[in-house]
């Protein structure tokens, strides 16, 4: 198995969200251009508590940035596979930097189980991926095995991680009678 994290800077104490702060997290994830005079609009506060609140998410590490969700398939990556990496004990680092370099590489963990790494990859075919797996991946000294899955179909839940739906959880003083 791999080692753990490598955090050079120190994070922040984790501070509970309130659920303004989740209102605005899940505001950001929809529209990530929104402005602040909208954010501030829609959950009830003023625009200066607005700014600062997101500031202080950025600040905290919650929000770790802003990009564009991509149709991968109208973008020219049409075919897309988790592969799961069996890597020699204490190489994540190394293996991380590799797969980071990656053309189509879009999400990169270490995880328990049967596998050590899960690597989500966007490629313009099968044969392209074909190709990264069979040349690039297993080329890598320190990657002992490799085992593709092809995504046939995806959906993205636009949902923050630890940020429950609407109605699975939320707010407990907000609850539902049965």
């Amino acid at each position: 198995m791999a080692d753990g994290g490598d955090r050079t800077d120190p994070a922040p104490p984790a501070r509970p969200l309130d659920a303004i702060d989740r209102d605005i997290l899940r505001m950001l994830q929809t529209d990530g251009r929104a402005s602040i005079r909208s954010v501030a609009e829609r959950v009830h506060v003023s625009r200066a508590n607005a700014y600062a609140r997101i500031n202080r998410l950025i600040d905290d590490g919650v929000i770790r940035g802003f990009s564009a969700r991509v149709d991968h398939e109208r973008a020219g990556q049409g075919a897309s596979a988790y592969i799961t990496l069996k890597i020699v004990q204490n190489s994540w680092r190394t293996v991380r930097e590799q797969l980071q370099a990656l053309p189509g590489a879009a999400h990169i963990a270490l995880v328990s189980g049967d596998f050590d790494v899960l690597l989500l990859v966007h490629t313009a075919d099968n044969r392209t991926l074909r190709e990264l797996v069979l040349t690039r991946l297993q080329s890598i000294p320190e990657v002992l095995s490799t085992r593709t899955l092809l995504v046939f179909e995806e959906t993205d839940l636009d949902r923050a991680p630890g940020i429950p739906a609407p109605g699975l959880g939320g707010d407990p003083d907000r609850r539902e009678s049965p």
